[in-house]
């Protein structure tokens, strides 16, 4: 009775049935093998999550439905250049660059973050680095960022109930050389706060308790108590679903808006934590009272920053849902065709969440 089917579950099974004939399998024997994250896979894009008639967004200067893409990419011309290099195998491009970062330490922890993904994929340029230029806190850097990618390949990112024990034997095998790594480059280079920042990963990682964590942050804050790469990540720490609680996110979300605007989008973070939870907070008004300050920033001084690229999807969304639609509108011509910010894809359909917030954001806005 296929015909009964909805049309995305009949497509899911065609695309089930097609896949186990490439193995030679039958669909039971298929699907028994298959991790849920895995026949979730198997399913169609679901519609866009919009009631109501879908605007024709190229009216408002928007690319097309089917341009757009949730590949990640970078725009990054500096990085862009090495990372085709170290592909090649040469590590100098990559020295000259991170070092080039010396101070501005939001731009030096983007560059790691690059870096250390490319070796974790292929290593060869960065130990040629290495032995090239012993005790180069550059180098040590990468590498310490680099494991901690390789552990987080290792682990995998299924659900920690489908992660085999071997796999997480390794996972923390592997974390605990990159804690090695990381206070081999934090002695190395002692006033850069780089290294802990990757130290934070590793403890949210290794399931630090607050107080070992706290301890962990205290040596960021001491060296840069505005990073902003140290705050995303240790904002994700104190939610709920971590190591921390509602009350201890927002808490120290509020902290660190206070302390610059560059961190007040942190506030749009925590109610989009708070709404993957069911607990309205897009209309909060310390989500509300903020956005004000959050547009201006990422329109004028933080234009360039490192993380306005991600911060402009939670403006977009907040933008909407305070009823804010022409705003919201000119956040999406920033995004373009990128549907690739980490807030689209909780819902696991990233595509679908891009164009059913920006649908609302012209349906509401003024007519062009």
């Amino acid at each position: 009775m296929l015909w009964l089917l909805k049309s995305r579950e009949r497509k899911a099974i065609f695309a089930l049935s097609k896949e186990a004939k490439r193995r030679g399998m039958e669909i039971d024997e298929l699907t028994a093998s298959m991790t849920p994250e895995e026949l979730l896979a198997m399913l169609p894009p679901k519609k866009p999550k919009f009631k109501g008639r879908i605007p024709n967004v190229t009216r408002w200067g928007l690319p097309a439905d089917g341009e757009v893409s949730t590949k990640e990419y970078w725009i990054d011309e500096e990085i862009l250049a090495v990372q085709e290099s170290t592909g090649r195998g040469d590590w100098e491009g990559a020295a000259a660059l991170l070092a080039s970062t010396w101070g501005d330490w939001d731009r030096r922890n983007q560059v790691n973050g690059a870096l250390g993904e490319a070796a974790a994929k292929d290593d060869e340029w960065l130990r040629a680095w290495r032995k090239a230029r012993p005790g180069d806190p550059g180098a040590a850097l990468v590498n310490a960022e680099s494991l901690v990618h390789v552990a987080w390949e290792v682990r995998s990112g299924l659900m920690a109930k489908h992660v085999s024990e071997e796999q997480f034997a390794a996972f923390f095998r592997v974390l605990e050389q990159a804690e090695e790594a990381a206070h081999e480059a934090a002695e190395l280079a002692p006033e850069d706060p780089t290294p802990w920042v990757t130290a934070l990963a590793i403890a949210m990682g290794r399931q630090y308790e607050n107080d070992q964590y706290l301890r962990v942050w205290a040596e960021l804050v001491e060296r840069d108590p505005q990073h902003r790469g140290a705050h995303t990540r240790a904002l994700q720490y104190w939610c709920p679903k971590w190591f921390g609680s509602a009350e201890l996110m927002w808490e120290f979300a509020e902290s660190a808006a206070a302390k610059s605007p560059k961190l007040a989008p942190l506030l749009l973070i925590a109610a989009h934590e708070s709404e993957f939870q069911d607990v309205p907070a897009w209309r909060d008004p310390r989500v509300s009272g903020a956005l004000d300050g959050i547009v201006a920033w990422l329109n004028g001084e933080g234009r360039d920053h490192p993380a306005t690229r991600g911060d402009r999807a939670y403006a977009a969304k907040a933008l909407v849902e305070n009823g804010r639609f022409d705003e919201a509108v000119e956040q999406f011509r920033y995004l373009g065709t990128r549907a690739d910010g980490g807030m689209w894809a909780y819902s696991g359909d990233a595509r679908g969440e891009f164009l059913a917030t920006r649908y609302a954001a012209c349906a509401g806005a003024t007519k062009p």
